[in-house]
């Protein structure tokens, strides 16, 4: 017998109802682990945690994602501004995750931004798209 499939970031996706709205994504726990980690944690806490949970990148090399934010510079720069790029290109041929994950769960992309920038201490968030 196969175990079932542990599916954290599609577990909110619902193709026939749509993406969540606020009310239903918060109903479903989302915020709840910015709001916990907001709460509780210092930026290089998140940064630790991140490691630990051996989190990876869905691109083709899998770098760690803790090991990735932790090149970011600590030191506040009065003349640099930090910035957090989301990137949703498609660029392996033939894939769709990232359409997946954004068309199904927007708010979750969303979060896991202002997770992310917290970490690694950006003030600025972009989310990059092909025009295609």
């Amino acid at each position: 017998m196969t175990p079932p499939t542990e599916r954290p970031l599609t577990a909110m996706i619902d193709p026939a109802a749509g993406p969540p709205d606020c009310t239903a994504y918060e109903r479903a726990g989302g915020w709840q682990a910015t709001r916990n980690a907001l709460g509780r944690l210092a930026p290089a806490g998140i940064i630790d945690m991140v490691t630990r949970s051996k989190l990876r990148g869905r691109g083709g090399a899998g770098f760690g994602t803790g090991q990735k934010w932790s090149f970011v510079p600590k030191e506040p720069a009065a003349d640099r501004r930090k910035y957090l790029i989301a990137n949703a290109d498609e660029m392996e041929p033939g894939t769709f995750k990232d359409r997946l994950l954004l068309e199904g769960n927007p708010l979750q992309l969303i979060e896991g931004m202002i997770l992310a920038a917290y970490g690694v201490q950006a003030g600025h968030g972009v989310i990059f798209l092909r025009g295609e």
